[in-house]
């Protein structure tokens, strides 16, 4: 069996090709129930953000072709859209690259603690379709310590730069003063509730928060003292904001120019600032054609991102060799998880032909053999036993395999090496 990791991030993938591969938090555990039904998959689990949509899988597969039609037919693209953009771990090297994930090392920027909390949402999602196994298991419960310990023995956490930080950061090109602006706040996750907690210690003083769920969108808004609408209510109320930003799990955009070009109308063309965080997008992205309208989207996080690598870059390191420990002491698991069959086998064959040798030892006694006689009979029988498969399968390798075979069996029975 091997460990696979198939992906697509925002290291090469623009993001209009993230929100088309994309999974909504709400669709993960049927996808995983029908990834479960392909031939050979044992274990899987889908990791899906703003940046990266990742399927982990345990399979038997020789290739992760099959795995990357069944991810295409999920979403409804033709074969060639992702190809390009797509990426592939196997094994120790999908080891690796979990932990650097989970570890904030592998993110836009480095540091942010809210892949974390993410990545714990998709072993809660796979855990309830029971999609885990006993690799996945250790793999996610490994990969949570090792962030923890990244967190606590280097300095890739403090001060730590989130995406809700960055998208204020830009908001801050358009707007030297929080403190007489509205802002409307579309979605009420972890990163609205972030980036509110940001604003209001900028001065921000109205918050709107709009959500599916109106219970949700309450529970936030009581939190920084705003107001809660629901999505329907958005565009009643977004000539109000001087702030759009939006992070709402939605595969429909909930903005368009029409609804934008309308609330323009009503602000009398007062320039309005846009941040869209959600994948797939929000806001329709022909809204940057507008005139008074200042459109950004995840990806023009990039500045601050670089600008936090370079404060970064020495814990960065550090982060990155602990990780590199980590998951050879995983890999060290894996080899010995794959070899524990194997051994089984062994021990197995091994107890069978003792037994059938003390069984004809028995009755050697029984028939009044010397003991002697009967121990001599009990260690040829056996050690003829033990050695004659691996004598037989060294008389008829071919010359490459012969040498393969001698190296292995010196160093299973720890014989010296030839002169």
């Amino acid at each position: 069996m091997s460990l696979v990791t198939l992906g697509l991030s925002h290291h090469r993938a623009p993001l209009a090709v993230r929100e088309r591969v994309a999974f909504a938090e709400t669709e993960i555990p049927e996808a995983l129930a029908r990834l479960g039904g392909l031939p050979g998959v044992h274990e899987s689990a889908i990791l899906s953000t703003c940046n990266r949509t990742e399927i982990l899988a345990v399979t038997d597969a020789p290739d992760e072709r099959a795995l990357l039609e069944w991810w295409r037919r999920e979403r409804g693209l033709p074969e060639g859209v992702i190809e390009e953009y797509v990426y592939l771990h196997r094994d120790q090297g999908s080891v690796l690259h979990h932990l650097r994930v989970a570890s904030g090392l592998d993110s836009m920027i480095v540091g942010e603690p809210q892949i974390l909390g993410q990545i714990k949402g998709s072993y809660t999602l796979a855990g309830t379709v029971h999609s885990l196994g006993p690799v996945l298991n250790r793999l996610y419960q490994h990969a949570f310590a090792v962030a923890k310990q990244v967190r606590s023995s280097t300095e890739v956490g403090v001060h730590p730069v989130s995406v809700a930080y960055a998208a204020m950061q830009l908001a801050r090109h358009i707007f030297s003063d929080f403190s007489q602006q509205t802002v409307l706040m579309v979605g009420a996750g972890h990163i609205a509730e972030l980036l509110v907690r940001h604003l209001r210690t900028q001065g921000v003083n109205r918050i709107i928060v709009a959500n599916r769920t109106l219970e949700r969108a309450q529970r936030l808004a009581r939190r920084v003292t705003g107001y809660a609408i629901t999505l329907e209510d958005v565009p009643l109320h977004l000539a109000d904001a001087d702030l759009v930003v939006t992070s709402a799990g939605a595969r429909a955009r909930l903005l368009d120019g029409a609804a934008v070009e309308r609330a323009l109308a009503r602000r009398r063309r007062k320039p309005v600032c846009m941040i869209d965080l959600a994948v797939p997008r929000n806001i329709d992205p022909r809204v940057a054609e507008l005139e008074d309208v200042y459109l950004y989207t995840v990806d023009d996080l990039r500045t601050v991102a670089a600008d936090n690598l370079k404060r970064r870059e020495q814990a960065a390191r550090q982060a990155e060799a602990l990780v590199e420990e980590y998951a050879a002491e995983f890999g060290r698991w894996l080899d010995t998880r794959d070899a524990a069959g194997t051994i089984r086998d062994l021990h197995r064959l091994a107890r069978e032909q003792r037994d059938a040798v003390l069984d004809k030892a028995r009755r050697r006694l029984a028939a009044g053999r010397s003991p002697d006689e009967v121990l001599t009979f009990v260690a040829d029988t056996l050690s003829h036993k033990l050695l004659h498969a691996p004598s037989a399968a060294l008389r008829k390798a071919d010359a490459v395999e012969q040498a393969l075979l001698l190296s292995s069996v010196r160093k299973l029975f720890d014989l010296p090496d030839e002169n």
